[in-house]
């Protein structure tokens, strides 16, 4: 916590500096320089069409950044002037998932474990308070004025009546060792609330707020994986799917009993209030943050008027870093998903938007391949070629394969040396557990995908290393799929055989270890991982076994999370340095350790690993672009082939060829 606030305070000074485009470098000192902001754009979380208090047309957008939601933003939709209102509590990098304008023009959210309420008439946060984690998956008003929220990890529920101002906090009120989404909730005419939660196992509560009384509605023997629908119909009762095209819950005062075919329609009550339409008929028809450009339709036919505003951002965190064929740093960012490319000759930038975000990215055959969430998305582009977004003819990048729900989130990508095939691993679709691997064939554009059971068994790959003689050396995690439950113990390492996708050996050499962070394989033969983000290890893969481990936290500190991304960043000489949390290291295969080179005057962020250009070693601090001088000794040609590791981490242009 003390490390994300000071993150927090640095980036709050560095948004002075850090322009939108053009010039941006600082010498931070030390050889240490800052780029500036890979993406100076923020992601709307949450928009309204309200009215101040003089009844003139607002725009309300909550903006997404490196922090999370950090403001709510105002802006006048006939003048474009604009002010923006920071959250009145501390949010800790969470963000908005839901948001409702009342009837009487008030603007809710609820996350970061806070309820608040924001008056547009008065230009103020008129409510806020803490409650039980963390953020409203749904909020609705019920037909009293009653404002009502359901939360995640674990079917938070509270009520607040603007009327009275009285608020109450219920608590958790239903526990499961996983992480719940909460959904589709509803109020019977007798004042029962209902929720239906997923993603692991669906499972529909009922809840009476006066007795406390707390009720699961669904039998254990008829729960599944995904998410219950639940809505309230005409006649004041609510309906509960139960898994069946015509099999559903009747719900009324906390008992259910099962109903045939189709319910009645749904009231008007519960439904989604339109929160984009103005008191005079205008209609709020789009909010772009990234042109700073509001479109204000109607109320007559084809009647549109466009108005321009600006707000401040610290810019979306960074999810990737690759030195592109073109000898260009590009990658991309995750809320809002823009694509970048930074020229170090010229210190510019050009960006521009871009299909999901790039999770992992690697080099093949002068391609820049990407994976990408959600959806388990593959990607080529061909940097020589004009950007054209997918979804239109010939696109570049284009989409080769979704791997969905096998892989939803793509966590490592890896270049075969063999100069066809490319590996994508990661996470897998809301609510399961155990990602699977692609191979994906490019001279035959063929995949072969395959399920967690034939890798690693409720395990996800996270770490992947090409070994001689057609092996491949994968490093697991237990974690699951957003919403899934935990089932292994501990992670593994395991060796495939390429050409029969077989797993021939498999092993959890460190109990209790949870993540194989990276893999590389050194000059010496010999394979070097980290195992969480402390224990530095050697494996011999000829022998299958850890010949030295070295808990190297306790004079350095933790590497970087690599959630998407590789520790290792392959040198231009074919060294290998490593990114801490608070600085660049340098691997010393024959000492088997690890030398810290320089500690960093910015935080290194976990997604996005680094790469090597022209002497310099590129990295990110949330959403800047930074990079370090490498010591005169290291080599400034190609990469040599003794570092075969081939992870997501960039390589130099002359490595694809």
């Amino acid at each position: 916590m003390r490390f994300a606030r000071c993150l927090r305070s640095i980036l709050s000074a560095a948004v002075i500096f850090a322009g939108p485009a053009g010039a941006a470098t600082r010498d931070l000192g030390k050889g240490f320089a800052d780029h500036g902001i890979a993406a100076p754009v923020s992601e709307n979380r949450g928009t309204a069409a309200a009215v101040d208090g003089k009844g003139r047309n607002l725009a309300l957008v909550w903006l997404h950044g490196v922090r999370g939601a950090f403001a709510l933003l105002e802006v006048d939709a006939d003048t474009g002037r604009s002010a923006q209102l920071s959250v009145p509590f501390p949010a800790d990098g969470d963000t908005p998932y839901s948001t409702l304008l009342s009837r009487g023009n008030r603007f809710y959210t609820h996350f970061g474990g806070h309820f608040c309420e924001y008056d547009p008439a008065a230009r103020a946060f008129t409510f806020v308070t803490n409650t039980a984690p963390q953020m409203a998956m749904n909020i609705i008003e019920d037909e009293n004025g009653v404002i009502w929220s359901v939360t995640y990890p674990q079917s938070g529920l509270v009520s607040f009546d603007p009327k009275t101002r009285a608020f109450k906090d219920y608590g958790q009120l239903y526990k499961q060792n996983w992480a719940q989404y909460p959904g589709g909730l509803s109020l019977d005419d007798a004042g029962w609330v209902y929720w239906g939660v997923g993603n692991t196992m669906f499972q529909a509560i009922a809840f009476d707020p006066r007795s406390k009384t707390v009720k699961t509605l669904v039998a254990e023997k008829d729960r599944r994986p995904g998410s219950a629908s639940v809505f309230r119909a005409g006649n004041g009762k609510v309906y509960v799917s139960v898994g069946r095209k015509d099999g559903w819950l009747e719900c009324h005062a906390g008992s259910a009993c099962e109903v045939e075919g189709r319910p009645p329609g749904r009231a008007a009550f519960g439904r989604r209030r339109d929160q984009m339409s103005f008191p005079d008929g205008r209609r709020l028809a789009k909010v772009d943050l990234v042109e700073r450009e509001l479109v204000v339709a109607g109320p007559a036919t084809n009647d549109a008027k466009r108005v321009r505003f600006d707000y401040e951002s610290e810019g979306s965190n960074m999810r990737s870093i690759i030195v592109a064929p073109d000898g260009m740093i590009s990658g991309t960012t995750m809320h809002s998903a823009r694509f970048y490319s930074y020229d170090p000759r010229s210190d510019r930038w050009v960006r521009h938007g871009t299909y999901k975000p790039w999770n992992s990215v690697c080099l093949q055959g002068g391609r820049v391949f990407a994976g990408c969430y959600t959806g388990g998305i593959l990607l080529e582009w061909d940097p020589a070629r004009e950007w054209v977004e997918p979804g239109r003819t010939n696109s570049n990048p284009r989409v080769l394969f979704a791997c969905a729900p096998v892989i939803n989130s793509p966590r490592r990508i890896l270049a075969h040396p063999d100069g066809k095939t490319i590996i994508l691993a990661g996470r897998p679709g809301y609510g399961r557990t155990g990602g699977g691997l692609l191979f994906w064939d490019r001279s035959a554009e063929t995949p072969t995908l395959l399920a967690h059971t034939n890798v690693a068994p409720n395990l996800s790959t996270y770490s992947l290393v090409a070994l001689p003689g057609g092996k491949l050396l994968g490093g697991t995690a237990t974690r699951t799929g957003q919403g899934g439950e935990v089932k292994a113990k501990e992670a593994e390492l395991f060796i495939m055989d390429m050409a029969t996708k077989a797993v021939e050996w498999s092993k959890a050499p460190f109990p209790g270890v949870q993540f194989y962070r990276d893999l590389a394989l050194a000059r010496d033969g010999l394979v070097y991982g980290f195992a969480d983000q402390r224990k530095l290890f050697v494996f011999d893969p000829v022998r299958r076994k850890v010949i030295h481990e070295e808990d190297i936290g306790e004079k350095i500190g933790p590497v970087i999370p690599a959630e998407g991304s590789g520790v290792f960043v392959p040198g231009p000489g074919g060294e290998l340095y490593v990114l801490f949390e608070r600085g660049i290291g340098r691997l010393r295969p024959e000492k088997r350790d690890i030398v810290l080179l320089a500690e960093s005057p910015l935080p290194i962020s976990g997604d996005c690993g680094g790469a090597c250009l022209d002497g310099r070693l590129y990295f990110a601090s949330s959403s800047h672009l930074c990079s370090f001088k490498l010591p005169d000794n290291a080599k400034t040609g190609a990469e040599t082939p003794d570092v075969a590791r081939q992870s997501p981490a960039a390589r130099p242009a002359s490595a694809s060829k």
